[in-house]
């Protein structure tokens, strides 16, 4: 478990790609620089970390959730990144839901593949049967005939 923000490293490319959405065009930003936000980023994730989970730990859950994290943020008086969390989770449920559909649809329509190839399979050796019980009998009546 990471204790100290050294033990946490966030991707460079991360960092990079967060400060440049964050900043206009033309801004450059030193390295030293990145290090520190990077260094910055990786404290309050511990300190979130760390408030959330005396919110699931009063909760007696072993498992942190939005809402502890949620709540985390309101304690750390950051009130005002809630609301874009909140509709940051309802996006990302959304985004759930739709694979989670999409994942079932998958699912049925190869049942119903399955299910049409083992009835197709079921009427051909039905009818391979009929076949072969039609075969005996028209050599029998070529015998009687003969």
């Amino acid at each position: 478990m990471a204790e100290r923000p050294e033990d946490l490293n966030l991707p460079n490319a991360v960092i990079t790609r967060i400060i440049k959405e964050a900043l206009p065009d033309g801004v450059n930003v030193s390295k030293e620089a990145r290090r520190a936000i990077s260094q910055a980023a990786s404290v309050f994730v511990l300190y979130a970390t760390s408030c959330a989970n005396n919110f699931a730990m009063k909760a007696k859950r072993k498992t942190l959730n939005a809402g502890d994290v949620l709540a985390a943020m309101e304690e750390m008086e950051f009130e005002r990144f809630l609301e874009p969390l909140r509709e940051a989770l309802e996006v990302y449920k959304k985004g759930q839901k739709g694979k989670k559909e999409v994942s079932e649809q998958k699912r049925k329509d190869k049942e119903r593949k399955t299910d049409s190839e083992n009835d197709k399979s079921r009427e051909e050796e039905e009818e391979e049967e009929e076949r072969m019980e039609e075969e005996p009998e028209a050599e029998e009546e070529e015998e009687v005939e003969n």
